[in-house]
């Protein structure tokens, strides 16, 4: 999200293992009790799982030396089980907690069973970690019925509780997490957000390699980001503030070189923290400059997460209608990205093909918002500030995306967004210009936007003016809703998508943390062979889970 944006907008997760080598992992597997060693040791920042395929996943833990003594390297074992009270042992792996990579650890447990729930615990020195629970996809192929999980993003430490976290971790039957970004924020104290008692550390803004890896502690230190962790698997993409608002692959808006110094050894950094603090698979040994992936939860959805900021993309456009956002030669991903998800969606055999991306796919008219009320002028601004920075600023890029789904009638696309700290429901054209457009045509795709964490989006009554005003030249804009926090919970099924916003009560009040506006949840669903937008679809069901869920205030314990 631009610094403009953020200006105007104010207040707007028997078998064979692999341990990996990055971030302080080794490729042994050893005895499943870690002998004590000279210096203690804590798991202040709990677990986590992530990138789940058919026989494996990340599992992720940080030992924190707490003694005199702060070693190199620290030996530590996870076991993994079918059960919580961790008495059905499937396997054990050992790996090295190193000074190097701070201390986090991340194991690739492979070997597992398809499709199936479990818990893990981390040991080092004869203290244990917290039980975490975690899960396999069903293989590529094999029928499924449906799919469940939340999309988060934006969560601005300084600017509120993690409210949002605690209620999707009290989604008890989701099958992973979905964070398209903005999982830290750069900024100094006061910058943006003054929430009180969580001014960020370190007290400025982050730079260095050692002032990332401080500020993930910080994040990770907090109950309810633990306890989304604990929970279920995450697939993250990083987006700008990561590394640093407005990134792109040559610099960010808030870079300056002459008094921050070189922007690739910043970029570098940011980078190395994320592969470290987040359970995130490298995509070859080693490489901690690719994030775009892809996932297969059965025959049901093939899962793209593309990389819109670090890898590809080229500087962004000063002026909201500066005609060079139309050249053929501005990239938004690079070549070899834009190669590997083209080919994927020609080739995918799934019913639902899901991109998850960072900034806004669907176009946004902003020139013809009627002057309905006064403030429409400042309601342009405000969309002008960040209009370029989204797929609007690369849309010769985005035409080359839809032109190939039309050309190889390709459906069921569903394009999942973070970033821009409100909730949007799209139908996605080629040309969604009204009379000369597309809008009488079949929609290309759906893309839903979720809600912040807890970054601002649009001010108070500016948001309820551009939900009456954006709709009137942008009919393909179905839904918007523009300044609470929230997540969206995608339930998936061989007959619909269906998004439902879910926005808390508070990110204030302590005692409300986690609380859900029942009253204020919206749907929109699309078919199976149709991306039209429904409105207002009966809510989804939940599972009936016999995995349990636990409490993530566990401390550690001592064996």
């Amino acid at each position: 999200m631009s610094v403009d944006r953020r200006l105007v907008l104010k207040g707007l997760a028997a078998v064979s293992a692999t341990a990996v080598a990055g971030c302080g992992g080794s490729s042994s597997v050893g005895d499943p009790t870690t002998p004590r060693g000279e210096s203690a040791v804590a798991f202040t920042h709990g677990v986590a799982s992530g990138d789940p395929l058919s026989d494996r996943v990340m599992l992720w833990t940080r030992l924190a030396p707490t003694g005199a003594d702060t070693p190199t390297s620290i030996p530590v074992t996870v076991t993994v089980a079918r059960d919580a009270a961790m008495t059905q042992v499937v396997g054990t792996w050992s790996a090295q907690a190193r000074a190097a990579q701070d201390y986090c650890v991340k194991v690739d447990a492979a070997g597992l069973q398809q499709d199936r729930w479990y818990y893990y615990r981390f040991s080092s020195g004869g203290v244990l970690s917290p039980v975490g629970r975690t899960r396999t996809f069903p293989a590529a192929g094999r029928f499924v019925d449906r799919a469940r999980f939340a999309v988060v993003s934006c969560s601005n430490y300084a600017f509120g509780l993690f409210s949002v976290y605690r209620a999707v971790a009290e989604q008890s039957d989701l099958d992973f997490v979905l964070h398209l970004g903005d999982y830290i924020y750069e900024y100094a104290p006061g910058e943006y957000g003054n929430f009180p008692d969580r001014d960020p550390l370190p007290p400025r803004e982050i730079i260095s390699l050692a002032d990332y890896r401080e500020r993930y502690a910080q994040y990770r230190s907090d109950i309810d980001l633990q306890r989304v962790h604990q929970q279920f698997p995450m697939i993250c993409v990083w987006d700008d503030h990561e590394s640093a608002n407005d990134s792109w692959m040559g610099g960010a808006e808030n870079h300056q070189p002459n008094t921050e110094g070189d922007w690739q050894v910043r970029k570098r950094a940011s980078q190395q923290a994320y592969f470290e603090w987040l359970p995130i698979r490298e995509q070859s040994p080693g490489n901690i400059e690719r994030i775009w992936r892809d996932f297969q939860f059965g025959d049901l959805l093939d899962l793209f997460m593309l990389d819109t900021r670090l890898e590809g993309r080229d500087e962004p456009l000063d002026l909201p209608f500066d005609p060079a956002r139309n050249s053929s030669s501005r990239r938004m991903i690079s070549e070899a990205q834009s190669a590997w998800l083209l080919d994927g969606l020609r080739q995918s055999q799934s019913r639902w093909r899901v991109i998850g991306q960072q900034v806004m796919f669907a176009q946004i008219n902003i020139a013809e918002i009627p002057a309905i009320d006064p403030r429409v002028p400042e309601l342009r601004g405000n969309l002008s500030a960040i209009n370029m920075d989204q797929w609007d600023g690369y849309a010769a890029e985005r035409l080359r995306i839809l032109n190939h789904i039309r050309d190889h009638n390709i459906d069921n696309v569903v394009i999942l967004t973070g970033d821009i700290h409100s909730s949007w429901a799209n139908e996605v054209y080629r040309n969604p210009v009204p009379i000369t457009g597309e809008l009488f045509a079949q929609p290309l795709a759906a893309e839903f936007i979720t809600p912040s964490v807890t970054s601002p989006g649009f001010p108070e009554g500016l948001s309820e003016l551009a939900g009456i005003a954006l709709p009137l030249v942008n009919p393909h804009i179905r839904y918007f809703e523009g300044k609470s926090r929230g997540f969206i919970l995608m339930d998936v099924n061989r007959q619909r998508a269906q998004a439902e916003w879910y926005y808390v009560r508070s990110i204030n009040d302590f005692d409300q943390r986690g609380q859900l506006d029942e009253r204020r949840t919206k749907a929109m669903k699309v078919d199976s062979g149709s991306s039209r937008l429904i409105r207002d679809p009966i809510l989804s069901r939940p599972r009936t889970l016999r995995t349990a869920l636990f409490n993530p205030d566990t401390p550690e314990q001592t064996v």
